[in-house]
C-alpha cells in the first residue's frame, strides 16, 4: 500500500471512530469559547492555533457528561463483553485520544532507510550508532544508540529515551540489549517529523512516541534481539511518551511508566487544579506543544472529556504494564494513581491477564535513584521469565465499600428514615421568633447527632496537649515543599492531637516572646495528596502565606491520606470499620483548635475556618459539632446531597462514599438521597450566628452554583432568628473550580471586612 493510501485509510478509520461532537449548535459553542476566554490566563500559542485553525470548543451540551472515570471496556449497552471485542474497542479508545489529545500520525513508513555511522566494543558490549530516515523524501531523521551484550542473544530489548541512558547502562549489565534514542529534551530528532509530514496535527509527546516504533522497524532486521520482549520505559514526561508508545505500537511488549502525572497516567477527572495538580489548563499553558490544542477546551469541564487517560494505561492491555510513582511526588497523586490501576486493572481482568499489570510505590519526591531502576529491571525480568522477582498488588488508599459493608456496624438505616422530599430542611415552626429559634435549635441538636452518627462511632480519643516533640525534620520540610516560611514570614512548629505535625504562619514581625492576641485561620486543604496543605501546582503565592501576609496566624497540617499522612490510611477501616476517614478529619479539626487556643499568640476567640474543596466538606461537619470557631469562609463546597443522584453531572454521592471511602455510610443513601437525615444547608445553617462566605464558581463540574446559593439562602432562615446582622454571604465569580489568587483575594477581602 502507498504511503498516500494508508495515510487515507488511517484517517478515514479515525474519522468512522469519532463521534460527532465537535458539530452542533455554532451560537453555543462560541459562547463556550468566550467564557473560556475570561476565565482562563493567556496562552499565546493556543490563541495562535485558535486563530489559525478556526476551531471551536466541541458542543458541551450534546456531550454525556461522566463524572467518576469512564469504563474502557465502554458504558451502559455498549460494553464489551467478550475479549474479541477489545481490539475493537481499543481502536476506538485510541482514536478519541488522537482527536482529543495526542493528535494525528501517519502509518507505519514503508521506506526506512538506514545508516549505520560507527559501531565499537566498550566493556563487553558493542555500540552501535545508527541514523534512521524514512517519510516522504526521506526528510524524517532519528538517531538512536543499539548496545549489544556479548553472546549470540536473542536479547531482550530495554528502550528508553536519551536523558535515561544511564538506565539502559543498568540494564546492559543484566542482559539486555538497549536502545537509547533521540527521542527526550537532551537531545530530540522528532522535530524533523514536522517537515516531514505537514498533514498531521500530532503533538510533540505523541511525535517522540512514534519515534520509538521506528526504532523496532530497525530492529527487527537485527537478529541479536528477542522481538518478542521489548520493554519501553521512560520518566516523568518520558514517562507519558513511553505510554503512549505502547498505545500506539503493539510491539511493545511491556511498558515502565515512571511518574508520569498529568498527561500520563493520572485521569484529569481525578488530578487537577482542584486537587492541587497539574491540571489541563497548566500542562497546557506551560507546555503548549506536548499535547494537541484541543485539550484546552475541557478546562473547568473535565467531565465531557469522551477519553481520560486511566485509558491510555488500558490500551496497553493484554501486554506488561508497570506503573510507578511516589508517594510526595508534585506531579502525581497516589490517589488518582491508585483509581488509574483498579480501572485499568477491569481491563486486564477482562482479559485474563490481571497479573500483567502492577503498581510500584516509592518514598520521597520526583526523583529516582538506582535501586529504583533494578526494580525497573526486576520486573522486566518477571515479565519475560528470566527471575523470580514478586512484585505484589498494595493498595494503600481504601477503596473497596463491599468489604467495609460486610464489616462495618451500620449507624444508619435508610429504610428506617422517611423521605423528607421537598421538606424545609430548617423545620421551622414559620410562627413566632422564639417558635422559630425553638424549632431551630432543636432541628440544630438532631443534625448534630446525625452527623456524629454519619462519621462513625469513634475510638477512644485523649488530648495529647500541644507541643514540639516529633516536628517534620528539615529534609520532610524540603520534600513537601514547606522548608521556606516566605519572605516576610516566620514558621512555628506544633505537635497536635494523635501526633500529627502543624506548622503555623504568620507575619515576621510577629516575635515570638510577644504575648499580644492575633487572629488566626485553620487552613482545612483540597484533595491534595502528594504535598498536603501545600499546593503542588498553583497561580501566585501558596494560600496560606498570602493569608498569613494579610495579618492572620495561619495554622496548616496534612489532612489524613494526604502529605506525609498518605500511609496512615492505609488499613484504616479494617482498623476502625465503624468510623470513617471524614471522622478522623473531623476530630483532627477540633483539635486543632485545641493547639490554636494553647498559643500565646492566637485570640481563641477570633479563629476562622478557611476550607476548600475537601476541605470545605471538613469545615462544614465541624461547624455541626463545634462551636468555637468565629466565622467560616468555604469555597468548592459540595453539591447538596439530595440533588445529588447517581445519575446527576456531578457524579452523585458515591464519589464520597464509594469512590473514595471518605463517608461510606454516605453509600447507603445512594438513590435514597432524599432520605439522608441532613444536607448541606443543614451544616450551613449550623453556623448560624456565625459569619459565613461562600464561593460558588460559575463553572464548577462537582457542585451547581445556583444550588449551593439556594442552599445558602434557606440556611440563612436560622440567621435571622439571632439578634446579630450576620448572615451567610455568597459570591459566584465567573470561573472554574480553583483556588487561584482571584478566589484567595476574595476569601481574605471578606475577612477583612467581616
Amino acid at each position: 500500500m502507498s504511503f498516500w493510501r494508508a495515510k487515507l485509510s488511517f484517517l478515514l478509520a479515525v474519522a468512522c471512530a469519532l463521534p460527532s461532537f465537535s458539530q452542533g449548535d455554532s451560537a453555543r459553542r462560541q459562547a463556550y469559547l468566550d467564557e473560556l476566554r475570561q476565565v482562563l490566563p493567556p496562552s499565546a500559542t493556543w490563541e495562535a492555533w485558535l486563530e489559525t485553525s478556526g476551531e471551536l470548543p466541541p458542543d458541551f451540551a450534546a456531550m454525556p457528561s461522566v463524572s467518576l472515570l469512564p469504563d474502557p471496556l465502554g458504558d451502559g449497552a455498549d460494553r464489551i463483553t467478550e475479549q474479541n471485542q477489545w481490539p475493537e474497542r481499543r481502536r476506538e479508545l485510541l482514536a478519541m485520544f488522537h482527536q482529543w489529545i495526542l493528535g494525528s500520525v501517519p502509518p507505519r513508513p514503508d521506506n526506512l532507510r538506514v545508516d549505520v555511522r560507527g559501531e565499537e566494543q566498550r566493556w563487553g558490549a558493542s555500540v552501535r550508532d545508527v541514523e534512521l530516515s524514512f517519510g516522504p523524501r526521506h526528510r524524517a531523521k532519528l538517531s538512536f544508540q543499539l548496545y549489544l551484550p556479548e553472546g549470540k542473544g536473542p536479547f531482550p530489548v530495554f528502550m528508553t529515551q536519551d536523558n535515561h541512558r544511564a538506565w539502559a547502562m543498568v540494564a546492559l549489565r543484566r542482559g539486555y540489549a538497549c536502545v537509547v534514542y533521540a527521542g527526550a529534551d537532551s537531545k530530540d530528532d522528532t522535530e524533523t517529523f514536522i517537515d516531514a509530514y505537514p498533514d498531521y496535527d500530532w503533538s510533540k509527546l505523541v511525535r517522540r512516541a512514534w519515534a520509538a516504533g521506528r526504532c523496532i522497524d530497525y530492529l527487527e532486521t537485527v537478529p541479536e534481539v528477542n522481538l518478542e520482549q521489548i520493554v519501553l520505559t521512560g520518566h516523568s514526561r518520558n514517562g507519558k511518551t513511553s505510554l503512549m508508545a505502547s498505545a500506539l505500537d503493539e510491539r511493545i511488549a511491556a511498558v515502565i511508566s515512571s511518574s508520569s502525572g498529568a498527561g500520563g497516567v493520572l485521569p484529569t477527572r481525578y488530578y487537577s487544579e482542584q486537587h492541587f495538580g497539574e491540571g489541563i489548563e497548566n500542562i497546557t499553558r506551560s507546555f503548549p506543544d506536548w499535547f494537541h490544542p484541543r485539550w484546552r477546551f475541557f478546562v473547568g469541564r473535565e467531565h465531557k472529556l469522551p477519553v481520560d487517560l486511566h485509558e491510555l494505561v488500558a490500551l496497553s492491555a493484554p501486554r506488561s504494564c508497570l506503573l510507578s510513582i511516589a508517594y510526595n511526588d508534585g506531579v502525581e497523586s497516589s490517589w488518582a494513581m491508585q483509581q488509574t490501576f483498579l480501572s485499568a486493572k477491569s481491563v486486564y481482568a477482562f482479559l485474563g491477564v490481571t497479573e500483567k499489570l502492577n503498581l510500584l510505590w516509592r518514598p520521597a519526591g520526583h526523583e529516582t535513584w538506582p535501586t529504583v531502576i533494578e526494580r525497573f529491571v526486576d520486573w522486566a525480568d518477571a515479565q519475560f521469565d528470566r527471575g523470580d522477582y514478586t512484585f505484589p498488588e498494595r493498595l494503600i488508599h481504601p477503596w473497596d465499600w463491599d468489604a467495609w459493608l460486610a464489616s462495618a456496624s451500620i449507624a444508619i438505616d435508610p429504610n428506617s428514615l422517611s423521605d423528607r422530599g421537598g421538606e424545609d430542611v430548617l423545620s421551622l415552626a414559620n410562627g413566632s421568633v422564639a417558635d422559630d429559634r425553638a424549632a431551630y435549635v432543636k432541628r440544630r441538636a438532631e443534625v448534630r447527632e446525625a452527623v456524629h452518627a454519619m462519621l462513625g462511632t469513634p475510638p477512644p480519643g485523649g488530648r495529647a496537649g500541644a507541643g514540639t516533640y516529633g516536628s517534620e525534620p528539615a529534609h520532610i520540610e524540603q520534600v513537601l515543599g514547606r522548608r521556606d516560611a516566605g519572605a516576610g514570614l516566620r514558621k512555628e512548629d506544633v505537635m497536635f492531637g494523635e501526633y500529627i505535625n502543624a506548622d503555623v504562619y504568620m507575619p515576621d514581625a510577629w516575635k515570638p516572646d510577644n504575648t499580644e492576641k492575633h487572629p488566626a485561620i485553620l487552613w482545612l486543604h483540597p484533595a491534595s495528596h502528594s504535598r498536603g496543605y501545600v499546593a503542588a501546582y498553583r497561580r501566585g503565592e501558596q494560600a496560606f502565606r498570602t493569608m498569613a501576609r494579610a495579618g492572620f496566624a495561619v495554622f496548616c497540617y496534612d489532612q489524613v491520606g494526604h502529605g506525609r499522612r498518605i500511609e496512615e490510611v492505609e488499613g484504616f477501616y479494617t482498623r476502625h470499620p465503624d468510623w470513617s476517614l471524614l471522622g478522623k478529619m473531623v476530630r483532627d479539626a477540633q483539635e486543632a483548635l485545641d493547639a490554636m487556643e494553647a498559643q500565646s499568640y492566637i485570640d481563641a476567640e477570633n479563629i476562622t475556618i478557611v476550607g476548600y474543596g475537601l476541605g470545605a466538606m471538613v469545615g462544614l461537619h465541624l461547624a455541626a459539632v463545634d462551636d468555637r470557631p468565629a466565622r467560616y469562609a468555604l469555597a468548592g463546597v459540595p453539591q447538596p446531597f439530595k440533588l445529588d443522584p447517581p445519575n446527576s453531572d456531578t457524579g452523585g454521592i458515591r464519589r464520597w462514599s464509594k469512590v473514595d471511602l471518605l463517608v461510606p455510610q454516605l453509600g447507603m443513601f445512594e438513590g435514597m438521597e432524599s432520605r439522608l437525615p441532613y444536607d448541606i444547608p443543614d451544616l450551613l445553617a449550623a453556623m448560624a450566628p456565625r459569619p459565613t462566605y461562600l464561593v460558588c464558581p460559575t463553572l464548577d463540574r462537582e457542585a451547581s452554583a445556583a444550588d449551593l446559593i439556594s442552599a445558602a439562602q434557606s440556611a440563612n432562615r436560622a440567621f435571622t432568628l439571632f439578634e446579630s446582622d450576620t448572615e451567610i454571604e455568597w459570591i459566584s465569580p465567573v470561573a472554574y473550580n480553583h483556588f487561584d489568587p482571584k478566589m484567595q483575594r476574595l476569601v481574605i477581602g471578606w475577612l477583612k471586612g467581616s
